[in-house]
Parts: structure tokens; sequence; C-alpha cells
């Protein structure tokens, strides 16, 4: 027989929590203190990862910070006093390396979010921000999420970065009001 609903879900939130529980409480810091830094920040990520980065990258926007997504068109040159924030849940991935090398020759600092930090990647940046949860790395042994792939990780990164947001807001002297002052009206 399938497991309910409520089932499922609690099994995904109790994970979750352990994510958290495991994390220490300045996990966020150096990723904070990069991004209040900053000048410039552009975010890569690729899958469902990138399309947390690119969630990030829209709070970031409604903090008035000046942030791009790798791709778009509107991606800016990035240098000195700049910031490129790459996601590779498993702690390696030729595109995030090859753009942070890129990103550091330019003179940007560069900050990894991962739940993987002995990858190849971690060596070559400036911050390290690890979620350890599940990614498609380490999905096929082991205690697996009640999750497929990496959605324990995507799920993660979400919650963390939206923790992120309310950690910068005081540091920008943000609040709710002046967030959603920044929201786009054209919906």
């Amino acid at each position: 027989m399938a497991e309910s609903l409520a089932q499922l879900s609690k099994g995904a939130l109790n994970e979750l929590a352990g994510v958290f529980a495991a994390m220490p409480e300045n996990a966020l810091d150096g990723l904070i203190d990069a991004i209040v830094a900053a000048k410039r920040i552009v975010v890569f990520g690729l899958g469902r990862e990138g399309l947390q980065m690119r969630g990030f990258a829209m709070r970031l926007f409604h903090m008035g910070r000046d942030v791009a997504v790798w791709g778009d068109m509107t991606t800016p040159a990035l240098g000195a006093g700049d910031l490129l924030i790459v996601s590779a849940g498993p702690g390696d991935l030729p595109t995030a390396q090859t753009l942070v090398d890129i990103a550091r020759k330019a003179g940007a600092r560069t900050a990894l979010v991962t739940a993987q930090p002995a990858g190849g990647l971690a060596k070559h940046v400036d911050v390290v921000t690890v979620i350890p949860a599940q990614t498609m790395a380490n999905d096929q042994s082991g205690k697996l999420s009640v999750l497929p792939m990496g959605s324990l990780f995507e799920t993660a990164q979400m919650i963390a970065f939206e923790l992120a947001i309310l950690k910068l807001r005081p540091r920008f002297g943000e609040t709710s009001e002046t967030m959603r002052a920044r929201h786009t009206n054209l919906e």
C-alpha cells in the first residue's frame, strides 16, 4: 500500500529539519558577509539548483541589490568588488568551475553553495556554504531521502536562501514593505 500524503510530507519535513539541525549557527555567515560586501552579484546554477538560484536572485533584487542570473542577456561583466555565487550540490560542476575561474581572473570574489565541501570546486572559491543534504551525487546508496534524487538539497537551498534574506534585511535596512515596493507590477 502506498504511503499517504500526510506520511510522505512528514518524512520530507523531518528530513528538512534534520538538514538545518546539522548546520552550525554560522553556516550562512560567510555568504551573507560576501553579499553585503559585493557591488554586483551574479548567480549560477543548473537544473533545479538553478531554479533555486534564480529565486535567490529575485529576493536579492527585492532588497535593492544589483544582481543578475548568469546566462540572462543583462548579465554584467564582473570585476573587483563583485561576487559570483555558484551552486554545485554534488561538489563539482565543470561549467561552474569555468565561471569561477573567469570571475576570479577578473578580480571578483566567488562563493559556492554545495552539499559536498570535499568536492574539487570548494578549493577554488572564496566562500563555501554547506547544506548537508542528499544530492544526485549520493542518491543511490546509504540512507536515502523520501524525496527523489537531489530534491532534499534543492528544497533545503530554497529555505536556506530565505533564511539568508531574513539575516540580510537588517544589514541593508530593509523591511517587508521596502522589499515589496521593488516587486514587479507587470503581472
